[in-house]
């Protein structure tokens, strides 16, 4: 559906269209330019300019995206040619929240999209913008135009300032590298306030807003910004410039009755077909001056660390003219930046980021190829921690600390019932008496808090917590139960035994309460679960033991896989499918080494490593694959007990 808006708000349109810049420019102290380097600017040397990447110059400015393996990835074009169909990406170099350059680095992504056949792209037919993406079809593989194929994409954020306030403008830059370099070439930048993720095993879009797919912007009488919603940037290049770049927001058609105080309207709305209720309205500065700039290669670019791979997978060290464009707006001018409308002026302006190119300047014309989308501002929260956490017989000075410290996060402590001796600011502290500590972290002194965690230190005078101990724990099937046991020394300092399970080793729930028999010493329990009324096939269980003096303790965990557990030294890879880590439980019948390959469908050995391994159960994780892009991988194992070989889906 279209939307005509009266005809003075065409003409201030028409005004404010021009207000954008088609040549090279320095903004918050990044090169928008069409080139990668960092000190370097408009074909020259500048040193203290930041950009993308570093090409060798010297100088102070910083280069955004962490380079870290780029010479591995290169190399491996070569020595496996599969992996330049591959798609991988790379965060910020800096520290979030780094003051650098007098600038406020808050995120920057760059990805590189699958080659050739693939499934990160619109299936021909009727997927446009303003639909749900619950309703964007894409194929099982299928090749992009390569007018449209997208090849690698770039996003930052930053402050043109120190201050996550209004007052240091907030700026977003975005890059774009397609196949071909020739005619007209449209492509949106789609900012979503929810974690929207692309299944490329189902081709299917979730985590997408509840209004029409999408997360509507909402405001008061005043016209005052009550909520944020999803944003869309569409740029348009000919063969020599930039023609067009244009800020739309999703709204209630409806709104377009009242007057926004932070911006105008621009003219024109698009939803899903006639009569929709929602749609993108475009949007302009309430001040008039340039807020858009954008400008594309005009000669042969380097094209980055990564090389470049091209639509027929051939590795280029350039980009040819035309094929690299750039675009910054300023999201504080156009009166969407969070500091100028939440009472949180470091509160994020978007959560995630789909890139797609379009078939024409329509904005509502079929969609062609994307870049899955990927989540920017995912910012560490803070996690408490103690190499001890209980103490008796005496209290000693012990140290507490932030066990993911952020080198640019403010941390904050504090208690209701115990004592910190010296700074209560700092990622470790100092305490002296039992309690439990709070820990607050701001990601910036002028930040709300991220993030809230807690610590508890416990003591006991008279250390009878130490005095009782797991000597046995267990879960094993005889066909029909899940027989859970486990053994304890000085079982009179027990009040109650409790068996907790979970599906995901996260959330633990109690299945079962048992009470202490009046055994003084060692005593040994079982308590039987029927494997019918065990839902997945794999489980997690552990005992948590209250002791008399009311102190905790628990035992380890157990995953309980009840369909291949009457089989013998079974290894078993969860969770399956796993998102970006995976771990492998492995019963060994003895105290051995074991040996585990790592491979993709194409053969490629991603690593080969042997551990030691105890009689029982043994968990590891999977860290190599970490690192590695969406697909499925085969992990084989082998020990004393044989070889196994299973698939893991991984997804990112």
């Amino acid at each position: 559906m279209k939307v005509l808006l009266p005809l003075s708000f065409l003409l201030l349109s028409i005004q404010l269209a021009t207000s954008q810049i088609t040549t090279s420019i320095i903004k918050a102290n990044f090169g928008v330019e069409a080139d990668l380097s960092s000190n370097y600017y408009n074909h020259s040397f500048l040193p203290g300019i930041d950009d993308w990447f570093n090409n060798g110059d010297a100088g102070t400015g910083q280069f955004i995206i962490d380079t870290t393996g780029a010479a591995g990835i290169v190399d491996g074009y070569t020595t496996d040619p599969a992996t330049r169909v591959a798609s991988f990406s790379r965060h910020m170099n800096q520290v979030f929240y780094s003051i650098i350059n007098n600038k406020l680095l808050l995120d920057a992504v760059f990805t590189r999209d699958y080659h050739g056949d693939d499934s990160t792209i619109f299936a021909s037919g009727s997927n446009k913008n303003g639909m749900t993406p619950a309703m964007w079809s894409c194929p099982v593989s299928q090749s992009a135009p390569d007018k449209n194929e997208i090849l690698d994409a770039f996003t930052h954020v930053r402050r043109d300032g120190p201050t996550p306030t209004a007052g240091d403008s907030l700026w977003m830059f975005g890059g774009l590298s397609i196949e071909n370099t020739t005619g007209n070439r449209y492509f949106d930048f789609e900012l979503f306030q929810t974690d929207l993720v692309y299944d490329k095993n189902t081709q299917t879009f979730s985590g997408y807003g509840p209004d029409a797919g999408h997360t509507s912007w909402t405001f008061d009488a005043a016209g005052n910004i009550v909520t944020p919603g999803d944003i869309i940037f569409t740029e348009e290049f000919s063969s020599s410039s930039l023609t067009l770049v244009e800020a739309r927001i999703w709204v209630n058609q409806s709104t377009l009755s009242m007057t926004p105080a932070a911006f105008d309207w621009g003219g024109v709305f698009d939803g899903d077909g006639s009569g929709a209720t929602y749609g993108y309205a475009n949007i302009l500065p309430k001040t008039a001056g340039a807020f858009y700039a954008g400008i594309q290669n005009a000669g042969v670019t380097w094209a980055g660390p990564f090389a470049l791979v091209r639509g027929d997978n051939s590795v280029v060290s350039s980009y040819i003219p035309g094929q690299f464009m750039e675009f910054s707006v300023n999201l504080t001018k156009l009166g969407i930046d969070p500091a100028t409308y939440s009472t949180n002026a470091c509160a994020m302006p978007f959560k995630s980021v789909l890139i797609k190119t379009r078939a024409s300047t329509s904005f509502t014309s079929e969609l062609k190829d994307f870049v899955a989308p990927f989540k920017m501002f995912e910012y560490p929260t803070v996690k408490a921690a103690a190499t001890l956490k209980y103490f008796c017989g005496k209290m000693p000075s012990t140290n507490i600390e932030v066990s993911n410290p952020i080198e640019t996060s403010t941390y904050t402590w504090t208690t209701n019932n115990g004592n910190i001796v010296g700074s209560t600011t700092d990622s470790l502290i100092t305490i002296d008496a039992p309690g439990t500590y709070y820990v607050t972290q701001q990601m910036n002194s002028m930040c709300p808090s991220l993030a809230v965690d807690s610590i508890t230190i416990l003591f006991d005078p008279v250390c009878s917590v130490l005095n009782i101990n797991f000597t046995k724990f267990n879960v094993q099937n005889d066909g029909k139960d899940a027989v859970i046991s486990w053994q304890v020394d000085n079982n009179e300092q027990a009040a109650k035994y409790v068996i907790e399970y979970s599906k995901d080793n996260r959330l633990f729930s109690e299945l079962e309460t048992t009470w202490p028999t009046t055994k003084s010493t060692i005593a040994d329990y079982a308590f039987h679960e029927p494997l019918k009324g065990i839902g997945p096939s794999a489980i997690y269980f552990k005992i948590r033991l209250i002791e008399r003096n009311r102190s905790t303790k628990y035992s380890n965990t157990i995953l309980f896989n009840h369909e291949n557990s009457g089989a013998k030294n079974i290894p078993f890879i969860f969770p399956n499918p796993a998102h970006n880590e995976a771990w492998l439980s492995i019963p060994s019948s003895q105290n051995t080494a074991v040996s585990i390959y790592l491979s993709d469908l194409t053969g490629r050995q991603i690593k080969t490593f042997k551990i030691s391994v105890r009689k029982g159960n043994n968990k590891v994780l999977l860290s190599e694959l970490i690192v590695q892009t969406t697909a499925i991988y085969i992990v084989k194992v082998k020990s004393i007990d044989g070889e196994t070989t299973q698939k893991l889906l991984l997804t990112k």
